[in-house]
């Protein structure tokens, strides 16, 4: 399985203009975070989680030529938003979109992108299959796939388990009854807003806490304010076997 992480930031982590904070000013790669979102290749399968404002930016700087799934682990526009830019998918691959999500994100997408689910279509939309999610294993294209669920604030926000990888963004609080899903991953994938509270996000410290309960071989963290620093001094204060992810980082999972 291989994981490309096509962002890693937040609505308050892309760079703003005219600001000169250190993150913002940086020069180095690492700190030019677009919005979360992965891609993961998996027994043939191409599948997306999320698709936020940089959705389509970001399959074109990955040179990502197929998709086969989109699953969303929340309604938040900086996650939905780029659904819009499948089409050319359906295009290509001349097939409907399988996306997967909750009955309240389906609904959410249905009433932001109406005109996907109109009866009379205009020519040229998305066309997506909608396939509603619980909070139970199911089959995206046949890969079998563990939902989490996961507390952002009040809003109940679903990570992912495939296989030994478990992909979570937008965590302040998990039962423990889900921290045992994800327990045996060998690869974990975490939220880590900023270092000082915030309300529905962890914080690095909460994150850190967080991997030292779940115990995976390795674990990266995602979902990325500027307030969090830059990556070189962020990194430098990590367990050695926890990293901070960037745009573009590729790992290979056996």
């Amino acid at each position: 399985m291989k994981v490309t992480f096509l962002g890693t930031g937040t609505s308050q982590g892309v760079p703003v203009i005219g600001c000169d904070c250190p993150v913002c000013s940086s020069l180095d790669f690492r700190d030019k975070r677009t919005r979360s979102a992965i891609h993961i290749q998996v027994n043939g399968k191409s599948i997306v989680v999320d698709t936020g404002p940089d959705f389509r930016s970001q399959m074109l700087r990955e040179k990502i030529h197929q998709l086969d799934a989109v699953l969303f682990t929340h309604e938040h526009k900086d996650h939905t938003a780029g659904l819009d830019d499948i089409r050319p998918f359906n295009f290509s691959q001349k097939k409907d979109m399988p996306i997967y999500g909750t009955k309240k994100v389906l609904n959410q997408i249905k009433k932001e992108f109406a005109y996907i689910f109109e009866e009379v279509k205009y020519p040229g939309v998305p066309s997506v299959i909608p396939h509603e999610i619980i909070n139970a294993p199911f089959f995206a294209e046949d890969i079998p796939i563990i939902p989490v669920q996961v507390m952002h604030y009040r809003l109940p926000v679903f990570g992912f388990r495939i296989k030994d990888f478990t992909y979570i963004t937008d965590a302040k609080y998990i039962e423990k009854e889900e921290i045992e899903k994800i327990k045996g991953t060998k690869t974990l994938v975490l939220n880590a807003l900023q270092k000082t509270h915030h309300i529905s996000h962890l914080t690095l410290d909460e994150a850190l806490e967080m991997v030292k309960v779940i115990q995976p071989e390795k674990a990266y963290f995602t979902h990325i304010s500027h307030k969090l620093g830059n990556h070189r001094d962020i990194e430098a204060i990590l367990p050695e076997h926890v990293r901070l992810a960037f745009d573009g980082l590729k790992i290979d999972i056996s």
